[in-house]
């Protein structure tokens, strides 16, 4: 069997990677350099000369509100193009499996709470990431049609969001669990007296280890007749100041934390509802502080090797 990860040297293609299945014993990647997921026809090409049985989409471009609100058409064009160029170069290429990566974003702004994936489409989306959305959006919809039409297993995954080893590290373009621990522990070597935290630290955010995210994936490939997308996380939300106290500790920085009213909050709050796939027999395995000590862990490891992501 043949698997084709899509975006393998990013936080969840480089962890999709470590748990490789036993049953997938030809796996396939290529870099940047060898190919352009945004250009169509290297896509198709590439696909026809490989011609895996199953396809991983776990490449995306990816960022937190700074960057989302400050690079829309980048966020949606990509995205659009990574997605729609792996999906129908896969159906040219005979793939009969696919399983594409999308984001807890597609849900509305006001979104019950925990969301349901029956939420989807239901209202507005969040304004400072709704380039990215649409495109995850669009991205899920072509793989329900597809399989409606084709009859081509080609299905989705929502993770909600994560964090882990090989995450992106940028001072102002990365998510917020590395944003943070870069932050606390830049602040602790420099000895601030205080850490600024954008917004009011007030909306709850989940948070899932990447590694469980991998493990969640090999589990919807395996299942015979899963649905078309799927929620994945960890049914548990924290504040973003509770957040920031916690890599504050991990990180062991000693003084205050302080934040930016002036900055925005971003959806009040983003909880996943993850009863469909906890019904069939999966849960996470790594809680929050556990997660956040290995990703600082990582992080440190990055800095003293010279390969931090930013």
């Amino acid at each position: 069997m043949k698997l084709f990860i899509a975006g393998h040297r990013g936080m969840v293609g480089s962890a999709l990677l470590r748990a490789v299945p036993q049953a997938f014993d030809d796996v396939i990647v290529a870099d940047r350099h060898e190919l352009d997921l945004t250009n169509q026809d290297q896509v198709y090409r590439f696909l026809e000369k490989h011609a895996p049985d199953t396809v991983i989409i776990a490449a995306a471009k990816v960022g937190g509100i700074h960057a989302n609100s400050t690079y829309p058409a980048e966020f949606i064009f990509q995205n659009l193009a990574i997605t729609s160029n792996l999906v129908e170069g896969s159906r040219r290429a005979g793939v009969t499996r696919l399983l594409n990566l999308g984001s807890s974003c597609i849900y509305p702004k006001h979104a019950p709470q925990p969301m349901p994936e029956s939420c989807l489409l239901t209202s507005e989306l969040e304004p400072t990431n709704e380039a990215y959305a649409i495109a995850k959006i669009a991205g899920l919809k072509l793989c329900q049609y597809y399989r409606q039409q084709y009859g081509l297993l080609y299905h989705s995954a929502m993770p909600t969001n994560l964090y882990g080893p090989g995450d992106n590290y940028h001072a102002e373009n990365s998510h917020v669990i590395p944003a943070l621990i870069r932050r606390f522990h830049e602040a602790k070597v420099r000895g601030d007296a205080t850490v600024t935290i954008w917004g009011t630290g007030t909306p709850r955010r989940e948070f899932l280890y990447v590694n469980d995210l991998a493990a969640a994936c090999y589990y919807l490939l395996d299942q015979e007749n899963p649905s078309d997308w799927v929620n994945v996380g960890c049914g548990i939300d924290v504040s973003i100041g509770e957040l920031a106290l916690a890599v504050a500790q991990i990180t062991g920085f000693p003084g205050g934390i302080e934040f930016d009213t002036t900055k925005p909050d971003g959806t009040p709050r983003k909880l996943l509802d993850i009863s469909l796939l906890s019904s069939s027999g999966w849960s996470p395995l790594v809680p929050l502080n556990q997660g956040l000590a290995l990703a600082y862990d990582d992080f440190l490891t990055s800095i003293t090797t010279g390969k931090v992501r930013n």
